[in-house]
């Protein structure tokens, strides 16, 4: 009875966990998206032409607002409940600071550099392994451990790693709901692997990021109310890389190719963006396109209301683009639950990951698009793969 009465308080306790964050976070994203009059001026993206530009209207990009509040509002009453994992949290926002007022300040005054906000979050990385000992130190690549190995080389490939993660996710964030949705995937992975392994503070985190992102969530899919921006895009890379970053070094059964296994997705995206633009497109690789898979699912494969000219409906099929990269997303989440303490297993599975977004994207580029992906609306029955 006891046993049984102290597992119903552990659930409740993990519960208050999730859902407080969502309930702070989604009541000041709701409080942002109000008050818009007040500060659309500074906050709102009203470019609606640029290469990855989907959107149908300006709206405000400071989502990240709500989902800090949200973690801090956590942090703040486990503080005062006097709970040991308040400490995390704490310090998780703290190291955070750099890269989310950065990307913050670039979705305010669009004067901050991707390489300055790339700088900021090595900060933010370098803080994370001074005050939390997150750092990289074990691979299970050869050559990769021996650099690792040393001090300056763990903080070196640390700092890589987590700044690489953070851009990663502000790549993928291109369509409403796609970016939230696959963090929040990632972090209950995360959970997962962290209560098989007795972590229950990492699990707390990860489990208030999951509340802190889905109470942005309600208010950007599907309508686009508010978009994460610079701020919240580099805010969830840092926070989801930070996590994993922790399982690994706090736990050695835990495979160190876990958390890459995780991210995949939009790591796997972000390098072969610059194999593309650099070798195939002969372009920087930090100029922006509009060409990314995403991109290539919303104009090639959801054929529904193409050339559509009222807002309501380009925000529709805005919407309808995020299901099939969550899906995506899930496919590399799978396995890294499967085979989260087999090194072996994951490489096999990110290789097989790999070879299956290659063959995706070519086909889709090359207009030899899955027939069974394609959406088509009503006026268009008949037509063929030709959609540029």
């Amino acid at each position: 009875m006891l046993t049984g009465f102290g597992r119903a308080l552990t659930t409740l306790a993990l519960m208050l966990n999730l859902l407080l964050p969502f309930f702070v976070s989604a009541l000041v994203t709701l409080l942002v998206i109000h008050s818009e009059a007040v500060h659309g001026h500074l906050s709102a993206d009203g470019d609606l032409s640029g290469p990855q530009k989907f959107h149908a209207k300006a709206v405000p990009r400071v989502g990240g607002l709500g989902m800090f509040s949200g973690l801090l509002v956590m942090a703040v009453v486990a503080g005062l409940q006097g709970q040991a994992q308040a400490r995390m949290g704490f310090l998780l926002l703290l190291c955070s600071l750099p890269a989310f007022l950065a990307g913050t300040w670039e979705d305010l005054t669009k004067r901050v550099s991707p390489r300055e906000r790339l700088i900021a979050t090595a900060v933010s990385a370098a803080m994370a392994a001074w005050l939390l000992n997150a750092e990289i130190v074990r691979t299970d690549i050869p050559g990769l451990d021996w650099v690792v190995g040393t001090s300056a080389g763990a903080l070196l490939v640390t700092l890589f790693a987590v700044a690489g993660v953070a851009n990663a996710v502000n790549i993928i964030d291109g369509f409403n709901g796609l970016s939230s949705m696959c963090v929040s995937l990632m972090l209950l992975a995360f959970a997962y692997v962290a209560f098989q392994v007795g972590d229950m503070s990492l699990m707390i985190w990860a489990l208030a990021g999951v509340g802190a992102v889905l109470g942005f969530f309600v208010w950007n899919y599907p309508a686009g109310m508010i978009f994460l921006g610079d701020g919240g895009a580099y805010f969830l890379g840092f926070y989801v890389a930070e996590i994993g970053i922790m399982l690994i070094a706090r736990h050695h059964e835990v495979s160190p190719l876990f958390a890459l296994m995780v991210c995949i997705y939009p790591v796997f995206e972000t390098v072969f963006t610059i194999y593309r633009r650099k070798f195939i497109r002969a372009a920087p690789p930090d100029q922006p396109d509009g060409i990314h898979l995403h991109s290539l699912i919303y104009r090639r494969v959801l054929r529904w209301a193409i050339g559509a000219k009222d807002a309501r409906v380009k925000t529709q099929r805005n919407s309808m683009t995020a299901p099939y990269l969550w899906m995506l997303c899930i496919t590399s989440l799978t396995p890294a639950l499967l085979f989260w303490d087999s090194t072996p297993m994951i490489v096999l599975c990110i290789a097989v990951f790999s070879t299956l977004y290659v063959g995706l994207y070519w086909r889709i580029v090359r207009f030899k698009t899955p027939k069974w992906m394609v959406f088509k609306g009503p006026q268009d029955k008949g037509t063929t793969d030709t959609v540029k």
